[in-house]
């Protein structure tokens, strides 16, 4: 009886908070013996709580931010040799692979070249096994990041 009475609280509460739209709503709700909290904010502010960060592309295409993977071809260090590799890195991959994204850019202390938006460890190793299978790109790896998924 005990766990029925527990499971239908949990039940209750979760469809309670279901119903709310968003934290600022939740939080200006009158409940019997709790005290009253009162938000001022704009209407504008309000309507972004828990909407999703959307990036709009050069080519206006719109993509949504995520955890992913992309698989690392190039990691030089702070020179400009370093710098200059993976530009030359980057554009090797993209007469190679001209579909697929390439991201170029310093992270301290090195340069870096990765590719793809993969929303997949296996996605990424298939690319990673492409990449491979052209002899230019010798030292690939996965590495987890944040990337970018298109909207259509």
């Amino acid at each position: 009886m005990k766990n029925f009475l527990f499971s239908f609280a949990m039940m209750f509460s979760a469809c309670t908070l279901s119903a709310q739209t968003n934290i600022v709503e939740s939080l200006q709700t009158n409940r019997i013996g709790e005290g009253k909290v009162t938000v001022h904010q704009s209407v504008q502010l309000t309507h972004l709580i828990g909407t999703r960060y959307i990036r709009k592309g050069t080519d206006s295409q719109h993509a949504l931010k995520a955890r992913g993977y992309r698989v690392q071809v190039y990691a030089g260090n702070n020179s400009r040799k370093a710098r200059d590799e993976a530009q030359e890195v980057s554009s090797k991959v993209k007469e190679k692979f001209p579909e697929m994204p390439v991201y170029t850019f310093f992270q301290p202390p090195r340069w870096l070249c990765r590719v793809g938006d993969f929303k997949s460890i296996e996605e990424a190793h298939v690319a990673m096994r492409q990449l491979k299978s052209t002899g230019v790109f010798k030292e690939v790896t996965i590495v987890r990041e944040q990337i970018f998924i298109p909207i259509e």
